[in-house]
């Protein structure tokens, strides 16, 4: 895993800086580039504050490209994301093996702690979790992108398919209450799946777990990972 250099970060980032470069680290990651549009639907707020937000981290480099439909980050920018995003998922672990939080309410509890940690409390945390590869939703820390690569968006899976679901996407985590859906009905890493039904005409999936069926929209479905199996498939 790859660590900031002290000398990249010499001042951090505000804590709604913060949060638009774990988006912005996100989408850039998975889409290849970050649309200024939809940062204001990700993160639920007006294009007018999104906006003004963007001018003000141009302004203090952490961004370029403002105006335009797509911004970048800069390398102090990226690191910054990186920053937070590894203070974030070590906290999800923290809570989730220490602390026993339920999965469900470790994303959101993290958001109230990661500002506050330290570069040394960081790296203790990191050592005693025993450098986590992912964190506990199946999302990539920075530098380990390789792990998640061969994991396929349910949507993207045929009907009979019997897998085994490693990936909760950021921006699922993001959606509190289908996060507790998906805890609360056993989607969740590590929980072994077949795909029963797949209904394009409304854009729906039903899958089987633990012997009770879920269905789930493709809007949620697609942020869903999971690691395809060569055995048990339905024929």
């Amino acid at each position: 895993m790859s660590h900031t250099p002290s000398s990249v970060l010499r001042t951090r980032p505000t804590h709604t800086v913060e949060d638009y470069l774990m988006t912005m680290q996100a989408m850039e990651r998975d889409h290849g580039e970050i649309i200024a549009a939809r940062l204001a639907e990700m993160l639920n707020v007006s294009p007018a504050t999104v906006a003004m937000t963007l001018k003000r981290m141009e302004r203090d480099n952490w961004i370029t490209g403002t105006g335009r439909k797509a911004v970048q980050l800069t390398e102090t920018g990226r690191a910054a994301a990186h920053s937070v995003i590894r203070r974030h998922m070590l906290t999800e672990w923290l809570l989730v093996s220490v602390l026993k939080v339920p999965l469900s309410e470790t994303h959101n509890e993290a958001h109230n702690i990661e500002h506050a940690i330290s570069p040394q409390v960081e790296e203790r945390m990191r050592e005693i979790l025993g450098n986590p590869q992912t964190c506990p939703h199946g999302n990539p820390f920075p530098g380990c992108e390789q792990v998640t690569s061969q994991w396929t968006p349910l949507t993207e899976l045929p009907m009979g398919a019997a897998v085994t679901i490693r990936r909760i996407h950021e921006f699922a985590e993001d959606n509190s209450e289908l996060l507790k859906f998906l805890v609360e009905n056993g989607i969740v890493p590590g929980a072994q799946i077949t795909l029963m039904d797949i209904l394009h005409f409304n854009q729906t999936l039903t899958v089987m777990v633990a012997s009770e069926s879920v269905t789930l929209g493709f809007s949620s479905a697609r942020f869903i990972f999971a690691e395809k199996s060569e055995k048990n498939q339905l024929s």
